[in-house]
Formats: C-alpha cells, sequence, structure tokens
C-alpha cells in the first residue's frame, strides 16, 4: 500500500473553473485593488515597489527564458488565505489539524498534475526545481553514488554537479557534452561515458540547451547499464503540457519540473513518478528535505495546471515555440551566431561576438534598452552567450511580426546602430501595444 494512500481519494468537483483567454489576448489584468490599497495604507513604501515592478515588467520586453506572466486566478490563489494555513504532511495524513480544505486543495493539484502528463504519481510540494531535482537524488541515490549528466558549460543546471550545489558535493557527477559542429548532445559520448562509469542514474535535462532530448534513447542507454532515469524537465514542461514537445514521464522513473517558466503557474516545483516511487519520492519531499507545504502555491499550482488542459493553452504552447523559431532565425539572419542553428523550444541560445561584443556586455546594453535577458555559456568556447526565451513575450499576444521587429532592434544595439535611450523609447512603444496588465 502506497503511502498516504488517502491522499488519492476523489475529491469533489471543483467548481467555477474557466477557461483562460485565447492565445492572441493578454493573460494578465491586474488593476490595482483593494489589496493594494490596503499595502499602501499599512506600508506605502513597499507598495511603491510593488507598482514600480509591475511597471517595469509592462514596460520592457521580458526575454528571460525562465519568466513568464501567470494568469489572475493564479496570482489570486497565491494571494489567498491559504498562505496561512500549516499542512505538514499530505493529504488525510498532516502532522496539524484543520487541513480539511486544504486536502482537498492538495488532491486536485494532484490529480489534475496526473492526468495532464499522464502520470501514475505527482508531488506537487516541492519549492523550486531545484529543491524537486533534490528529493529526486534523495529518493534513489547515496553520497558518493555516479550521476551521468549534462556537463555545466554545456547548459547543464546547478543540481547537475556543480561544485558550489549540494549535487556536486554529495555525488560523483560526470559530465557528458554536445558535438563541437552541431551542438547537440553526443549520444555516442553518452553512451560511452555510461558504460566505462555505471552511473547510478542518469540526468536529461538543461538549462539552455534549446533542442529536444531523445528521452527514448536515454532510456535504452539507462536500461543498458542498469541505471534511473531522472528527466530534469523544468523549461519544457509547459511544453509538454500544450503538446508542442515530447513527454519524458513514458521514459525516465522520475521527472522534475517547475510550475512556472512556460507552464505559467506560480514560482514553484513537482515531481512525476510511477506507482513504484511513489513512496519513496514523497519521503524524499517530506519529512526528508522539506517541512510544511505552501498551501497557496499548490491551490496555485492546481489552477495552473487547469488552465494548461485547455485548447487555449495548447495554442499557446505551440504559439511561444513558433515565436521562438521566427527569433531565432532573424536573430541568425542579423548576424548573431545561433548555437545549434535554431531552436525547437521556447529557449534561444545565441553568441554575439560576431558582432563585436561578448555576453556580458550585450546583456548590458540591452538591458539599457529595456530588453531583459539572461546569459549563458558557450559549448566549447571561453565566452559567454545569451539564452533568452519567448513564453512572457507570447502571453502578451505578441506573435511572429513582433519577434522580428525585437531581433532587428536587438542587433541594431548590439551593433551599436541604436543608442540605448531612443531603443528604449521603441521599447516602451512595442510594450504599450501589448500589456500584460490592461485596465
Amino acid at each position: 500500500m502506497r503511502l498516504y494512500d488517502r491522499a488519492y481519494r476523489t475529491y469533489p468537483a471543483y467548481i467555477g473553473n474557466t477557461s483562460p483567454p485565447t492565445v492572441r489576448e493578454p493573460v494578465m489584468s491586474v488593476t490595482p485593488t483593494l489589496e493594494t490599497d490596503v499595502l499602501r495604507r499599512q506600508d506605502p513604501a513597499m507598495a511603491e515597489l510593488l507598482l514600480a515592478e509591475r511597471d517595469r515588467q509592462s514596460t520592457t520586453l521580458q526575454l528571460i527564458a525562465a519568466e513568464n506572466f501567470c494568469s489572475p486566478a493564479v496570482l489570486a490563489a497565491l494571494g489567498s488565505p491559504l498562505a496561512n494555513k500549516y499542512a505538514e504532511g499530505y493529504p488525510g495524513a498532516r502532522h496539524h489539524g484543520g487541513c480539511e480544505i486544504v486536502d482537498v486543495a492538495e488532491r486536485a493539484a494532484i490529480d489534475r498534475a496526473r492526468e495532464l502528463f499522464g502520470a501514475e504519481h505527482a508531488n506537487v510540494q516541492s519549492h523550486s526545481g531545484s529543491s524537486a531535482v533534490l528529493a529526486a537524488y534523495a529518493a534513489l541515490l547515496r553520497p558518493g553514488d555516479t550521476v551521468l549528466a549534462l556537463g555545466l558549460p554545456y547548459g547543464g543546471h546547478l543540481t547537475h554537479g556543480s561544485p558550489a550545489n549540494f549535487s556536486g558535493r554529495w555525488f560523483d557527477f560526470v559530465g557528458y557534452g554536445v558535438d563541437a559542429e552541431t551542438g547537440l548532445v553526443d549520444h555516442d559520448q553518452v553512451r560511452h561515458l555510461a558504460l566505462g562509469h555505471r552511473p547510478k542514474a542518469i540526468v536529461c535535462g538543461s538549462i539552455a540547451y534549446p533542442r529536444h532530448f531523445d528521452y527514448a534513447f536515454f532510456r535504452e542507454v539507462a536500461d543498458e547499464v542498469g541505471a534511473y532515469l531522472i528527466a530534469d524537465a523544468a523549461h519544457p514542461i509547459g511544453l509538454v503540457a500544450g503538446g508542442a514537445a515530447p513527454n519524458p514521464v513514458p521514459y525516465a522513473d522520475i521527472v522534475c519540473a517547475t510550475t512556472h517558466k512556460v507552464l505559467r503557474g506560480p514560482r514553484g516545483g513537482m515531481i512525476l513518478c510511477g506507482s513504484d516511487l511513489a513512496e519513496r519520492v514523497d519521503r524524499a519531499v517530506f519529512p526528508f528535505t522539506q517541512g510544511g507545504a505552501q498551501m497557496h502555491t499548490i491551490a496555485a499550482k492546481a489552477v495552473a495546471f487547469g488552465e494548461a488542459a485547455t485548447p487555449a493553452f495548447a495554442a499557446y504552447a505551440h504559439q511561444v515555440v513558433a515565436n521562438a523559431r521566427v527569433l531565432a532565425g532573424h536573430l541568425a539572419a542579423e548576424g548573431l551566431a545561433v548555437i545549434t542553428g535554431g531552436t525547437d523550444t521556447h529557449l534561444i541560445t545565441a553568441d554575439p561576438a560576431p558582432l563585436g561584443v561578448d555576453g556580458r556586455t550585450a546583456r548590458g546594453r540591452l538591458a539599457a534598452a529595456g530588453i531583459v535577458l539572461d546569459c549563458c555559456a558557450l559549448p566549447h568556447g571561453d565566452g559567454r552567450g545569451l539564452r533568452l526565451g519567448t513564453a512572457a513575450v507570447t502571453t502578451q499576444a505578441m506573435g511572429e511580426a513582433e519577434m522580428v521587429r525585437i531581433a532587428a532592434l536587438m542587433a541594431a544595439v548590439l551593433r551599436g546602430e541604436s543608442d540605448p535611450a531612443p531603443a528604449r523609447d521603441e521599447v516602451r512603444a512595442l510594450t504599450a501595444g501589448f500589456p500584460p496588465y490592461p485596465g
């Protein structure tokens, strides 16, 4: 019998769930509300900071691949009285009283996640993607075990073996890389390293690799060496929900993910796995790595899962990919070196060196023009590149035409053809037509 089996009882029908707006409409509508007025009276300095951040997001281009705008319904759940509830444990097996209502909310989130991704089990309590990976390792590994993962210089995450992270300190990580010419994951190297090191687990996933992982191949290699397969799908999981990316669930023993990014939910994590690992995963989350669940965030995750199950979200996910491909193509046409020659996802990595600027300098110039993105390591190089994504601007209802305009604007700024001030004015003009906070 699974641990906390009562968590899987049928919960009451969810009332009042409405479909999100279509992909061509802005998702958010956050005008000053009664809550904002209360904050202004109680703490005007903090209220001004919140409003300033709202204005920053509304007047600059949000191209950070890990960010998005969540819906008003998600924000409502985050700001709800569920934030008051202490709920260590799982539905039906809590260490605190008064959990009857939050138990229903968590069961809803669990069942919606299972249905959305076709998983036998879902744990929705992880506070972040990193804590989800920590719990996955805790469920399957012991300190000193060998793990094979994408090397950090090639797009791997800190939790994939960085010496500054728990992963690199507790486990023996071996990094695989990408082909020097194509930039694609080197499958021959993956198999060679797996056969040579016989890892306890293999991780497929990244934060800066713009192509789909071949989950069937990784499953084959994991079976060949008797390893667990962990898919770190923090970035593509929203595309998976919308049918715009391959689903790792049928192949991986454990799938770790975030609920923000393309999925457009609250900042948090989740874990998907088979029923055979359900108890180990649940124990790894609580009580091994975390304490009380954040019930307001779990409710917001349930809302996001409900939104992601709609045709409108599927249209959105495919538009995210279409926008990314157009943006990547036009950045390449403008002279940037686009890694792997394009993208399959929401994510683009590019080297601005052909335009005479390094990654960190490029990020600073673009930020001054109101174009917000990140730096990343470049495979087989010593410099830094640019990492950007199209999830947030697609939520704002921007399409291919806007991607062409953004690519041209970025190139002009990087070449020095446009000073930050006039470029900033152009960004303001562009974002004014696509407000994330209308009203």
